[in-house]
């Protein structure tokens, strides 16, 4: 196999399961690849919702601070390459070839899944870079995901909440318990929220790992237009608004300070290069808004794909002014609490278009228009494609209208390329006020 496409489509077949949890074939892999666990900082990030942003915020202030920053992520939007980032750029083509042309030739009859391949040409890749740290987020779960193969120096839980329950459990107790696996012994475990299940407070003392929880051992505060931030050894004021929109991006921002924090003395990053992370930090389709021109509605993308996502997606909305209709262009996978999302947001959104979504896990425009109407009194329609649902809400959109595009990424995605044809992209973006 010569290009990457091909050894992507190679690696949907390897083994029977798109999804199976553990550690011990990657273990195998790479004690075969003679693989060693990396000698510099690694943050790991997990939680149900916002381990994107306390990763991008971790990484862009890194970066800002002059260090050269490895950043694993999942799953990818538009370009698979998206998931690998090595500083200020995307894993190339021919070294995710190269890194897989290893794996492959080590592996010999272990069965790795896509993601796992995923997961181990990031390590290779990262090591080869000369990396002065790692930012590695969780795919799911945390005890058995791919990731948990590298022991962190700080692992972050950010918030926990019903989602993947077939894999991790059906109770918050039980889904924290494996998101708490990521802690190690002796090593910071940094909090996201003080409305956690104390099952994560319990590990982080068995295994001797320093708490960080916000409003005890880091604090943060609103001011105006900009906030603080209050923890063991940093006191830093006069920062910035986070670049993320969103009242949640506050807490998320303050939650990787505190995991960059416990790195200090390895990585010492001064306050202004805090401020200039948190002002430069990207992360697509995070309430990513498209502010209007030509007489065209505003876009709203958001890759909200569960309740609870929904609720801060709602929130959203309810802060960010607008004068007409909010439409929505909705894709949700059949493994997901569709109802409970559309429930979240039924007083926010006066128009729902339900697409199909693909794979394995896809579900039917029909079908999410079925449950969605079930929970909602607006109007909802079904349509076949991404194209055809922007297309359609579009088509009933006036200029003072906004129209959300959310859900899967594997909706999201699209929508970005049929906004970019339609030359939405270079709009300027809005803010929240």
């Amino acid at each position: 196999m010569s290009s990457l496409e091909q050894w992507l489509a190679y690696q949907t077949k390897l083994h029977p399961q798109a999804i199976d949890l553990g550690l011990d074939r990657l273990r195998q892999v790479l004690r075969a690849l003679d693989w060693r666990q990396p000698d510099i900082p690694v943050i790991t990030v997990a939680g149900t919702n916002g381990k994107g942003s306390v990763s991008a915020y971790c990484a862009s202030i890194l970066k800002a601070a002059g260090y050269r920053v490895g950043s694993f992520t999942s799953p990818h939007l538009r370009d698979y390459r998206e998931r690998i980032q090595i500083h200020d750029r995307l894993v190339s083509a021919a070294e995710l070839v190269a890194a897989f042309e290893r794996i492959e030739a080590a592996r010999g009859a272990v069965g790795l899944t896509f993601f796992e391949f995923n997961a181990l040409a990031a390590f290779l890749v990262f090591e080869a870079a000369r990396l002065d740290a790692w930012v590695l987020e969780i795919g799911m779960g945390g005890r058995l995901d791919a990731v948990n193969v590298v022991d962190a120096d700080v692992a972050v839980v950010v918030s926990i909440g019903l989602d993947h329950q077939e894999y991790l459990g059906t109770t918050l107790e039980a889904i924290a318990r494996e998101k708490g696996g990521i802690f190690r012994r002796g090593r910071a475990a940094v909090l996201g929220s003080s409305d956690l299940p104390g099952v994560l407070e319990a590990m982080a003392r068995e295994l001797g790992a320093p708490l960080k929880r916000p409003g005890i051992e880091f604090r943060y505060a609103l001011d105006g237009q900009s906030f603080e931030f209050h923890g063991a050894r940093w006191n830093l004021t006069n920062l910035p608004a986070p670049a993320l929109i969103g009242a949640a991006q506050y807490a998320n921002a303050a939650t990787a300070i505190a995991a960059l924090e416990e790195l200090d003395a390895r990585l010492p990053v001064p306050a202004a290069a805090v401020a200039r992370g948190l002002r430069d930090v990207q992360l697509t389709a995070r309430f990513e808004v498209i502010a209007p021109r030509d007489r065209q509605p505003t876009w709203i993308l958001d890759v909200a794909h569960n309740p609870a996502a929904a609720r801060v997606l709602a929130q959203n909305l309810r802060a960010l002014p607008s004068a007409g209709r909010t439409l929505a262009v909705c894709g949700i996978l059949a493994d997901k609490d569709a109802a409970g999302v559309a429930a979240a947001l039924r007083d926010s959104i006066d128009a729902w278009w339900c697409i199909d979504t693909d794979g394995e896990r896809g579900r039917s425009g029909k079908s999410l228009a079925r449950t969605v109407a079930l929970e909602v009194a607006a109007p909802v329609s079904a349509v076949d494609s991404v194209a055809a649902g922007c297309a359609a809400a579009l088509g009933q959109a006036s200029p003072l209208d906004r129209i959300v595009v959310f859900g899967s990424f594997h909706v999201v995605g699209p929508a970005l390329d049929w906004l970019e044809a339609h030359d939405y992209t270079a709009a300027p973006r809005a803010t929240l006020v």
